[in-house]
């Protein structure tokens, strides 16, 4: 037989890591869910459908660079990404998004994120901007107390902006009036955003713990960590513009300082071990402006160091 001389031109990812795509979320069976979730509420119709809509299919396509294999060993979580064991990922694909339906969008959101959760699956959400965690925050109401982590350069605690109340300026403050949701710690603050000085007062009055990237960079992400109580249920947030921009630089509002990695692997692990993470999401990446992929690259590796940590510390242990 002739020596072989070509192979199939190269295949991009189209799930996470060509995980199965399932969207029949009424007979989900999966012990982590991925979900796209593109579309939030705009503040004018040029951001209707932003490039962050885009970030889903961007994060998936670079996810290879995140981990290259199964089967490779993983020196940030200590070998191979699912440990051997048998644990069933999937990818939901993107919560459709209808146009004139800006309210109807974030109510699928919503829904599916319930779905997800009704199975047992633990939910990924990919976005999309920082808009979309409202209706996921909404989809964990039966799954509380839950402490709410924040990364980010902005506190998020406008009440209305441009009219809209559901917006990506409004995320925390909409987070902080729901019952399930408890403590906030937002970490990694710095620079100016939307926030005016009655919008910091805000936020502390509710008794939200304001972590500036100032403090963190004095004392430490472990001491941070230290801070957050041991024992709950967390949801992490992370808007990508709270990274430090030179690993994720593709962010609509750039801020010199930021977490960095080893910062956000510590928290991310630190916060798996030390109680329940019920869930993740990563927004704000703006792919046309993604140097050689480094956010995307970046936003896998903070998965991986979720779903590594989360098996070895027994969250899909089957009964």
């Amino acid at each position: 037989m002739a020596n072989k001389l070509t192979t199939p031109p190269k295949k991009e990812f189209q799930s996470f890591h060509d995980f199965p795509i399932v969207t029949d979320l009424d007979n989900l069976e999966a012990d982590i869910a991925f979900l796209g979730i593109p579309f939030g509420d705009p503040y004018s119709m040029g951001e209707a459908s932003n490039d962050q809509s885009n970030a889903p299919t961007h994060i998936r396509r670079y996810c290879e660079r995140s981990l290259r294999g199964l089967d490779r060993y993983d020196f940030d979580i200590g070998g191979t990404l699912l440990n051997g064991e048998d644990i069933k990922v999937v990818d939901c694909g993107d919560v459709i998004g209808v146009a004139k339906d800006v309210a109807g969008n974030h109510d699928r959101s919503e829904q599916a994120v319930r779905k997800i959760l009704s199975s047992g699956a633990l939910p990924i959400i990919l976005g999309g901007d920082h808009a979309i965690p409202i209706p996921v925050f909404r989809a964990f109401e039966n799954h509380g107390p839950i402490t709410l982590v924040q990364v980010d350069a902005h506190i998020d605690w406008r009440d209305v902006f441009h009219g809209v109340s559901y917006g990506l300026s409004s995320v925390i403050r909409r987070a902080s009036e729901m019952d399930h949701i408890t403590e906030i710690f937002q970490i990694g603050l710095r620079s100016a955003g939307s926030a005016r000085p009655e919008e910091r007062e805000a936020a502390l009055d509710y008794g939200a713990n304001l972590i500036t990237d100032i403090e963190l960079q004095e004392v430490g992400m472990k001491a941070i960590l230290d801070r957050i109580p041991d024992g709950q249920n967390y949801y992490l947030t992370i808007d990508a513009d709270g990274v430090d921009p030179t690993i994720m630089p593709a962010v609509a509002g750039p801020a010199p300082g930021g977490v960095n990695y080893s910062q956000m692997r510590t928290l991310i692990q630190g916060l798996v071990k030390k109680g329940k993470v019920l869930g993740m999401d990563i927004v704000e990446i703006t792919p046309s402006k993604d140097i050689h992929g480094i956010t995307a690259i970046t936003a896998g590796r903070f998965i991986c160091n979720l779903i590594g940590t989360a098996v070895r510390a027994g969250y899909f242990d089957k009964k």
